[in-house]
């Protein structure tokens, strides 16, 4: 089904260090209810049946709870919340949540302890907040699918990180690795690891999951770095998607990621992946260039 991305604001309780959205937080007020019904009820006449609402941290929206009744008023299948997962250790603001409508929860996790994931958060207390919204959720039935960014802090523990969401039964993780934009961008003289250096973690973290017939996926790393585990890259299955930013509107998600947002190489055309493959984020190898990219013979 075809997805509409609404980004319904930008203020979040968490300050990640790889945030892609950058200082939106200072200058985005939070959409107002008015504007969001409207792309609603746009997106859904344009045959869009799935619904996203980011951030920021949606759940802090004003009128969060009236969002989700009215994406379901409107007709939307599935409506997805991708946050940090932190009020979700409140049991009361779940069954809320859950009432109104929502049917897939994305929760974030960047660690499997709170050293990590609270380093790379800048916020104390989150990960235990984000694990026990994990837990309530899924004493609650919920489908939950959680997205993990790959950074230099967490990349060799990313195996240790598919062992405790194995552990907390979530239904899909995803380790999508860091876009050089925003935050992570003031950062990228340290939080950006070199793709060809992490695979094996990456790949042990999948074998983790697949193990545990979880279905298990990656966002922004080549075909050519993926042998052997091609089903797991994202990028083959995501919707196509409609994206509300902060003051405009990004029709076709999926041709702004092959046009504006990644790149290819020098080699690529000679990968027998060439056309399916999207490349990494354009900003990658500007800081580690193309070598480690060697093209799959056709």
């Amino acid at each position: 089904m075809q997805r509409a991305d609404i980004k319904i604001g930008f203020g979040c309780n968490n300050h990640c260090l790889f945030c892609v959205q950058g200082d939106k937080r200072n200058f985005c007020v939070a959409k107002s209810k008015k504007e969001i019904y409207k792309s609603l009820e746009d997106s859904f006449k344009q045959g869009k049946k799935e619904v996203v609402f980011t951030g920021g941290e949606p759940c802090l929206h004003p009128d969060f709870f009236d969002l989700i009744k009215y994406a379901k008023k409107t007709g939307f299948k599935e409506i997805q919340i991708q946050t940090n997962g932190r009020l979700f250790a409140y049991n009361d603001f779940c069954i809320k949540t859950i009432k109104a409508g929502v049917t897939q929860f994305s929760p974030a996790l960047h660690g499997h302890n709170a050293k990590i994931h609270d380093f790379l958060t800048c916020a104390e207390g989150s990960f235990k907040q984000t694990i026990q919204g994990i837990k309530n959720l899924k004493k609650l039935n919920q489908y939950v699918l959680t997205n993990t960014v790959i950074t230099s802090t967490n990349a060799k523990f990313l195996p240790k990180i598919a062992q405790l969401l194995v552990a907390l039964n979530v239904n899909q993780f995803q380790f999508a690795f860091i876009h050089a934009s925003g935050t992570a961008a003031k950062n990228k003289d340290w939080i950006i690891p070199k793709k060809s250096e992490i695979m094996k973690y990456i790949k042990k973290g999948l074998d983790i999951g697949i193990k545990a017939k979880k279905r298990v996926m990656t966002e922004a790393i080549p075909y050519c770095l993926m042998q052997g585990y091609e089903d797991c890259i994202a990028e083959r299955i995501i919707p196509p998607s409609i994206v509300y930013d902060a003051g405009f509107v990004i029709n076709d998600y999926h041709q702004y990621r092959k046009d504006k947002g990644k790149l290819k190489g020098p080699n690529c055309p000679k990968c027998k992946y060439f056309k399916i493959c999207e490349g990494p984020w354009r900003e990658y190898p500007e800081i580690y260039g193309w070598d480690e990219f060697k093209p799959i013979k056709k």
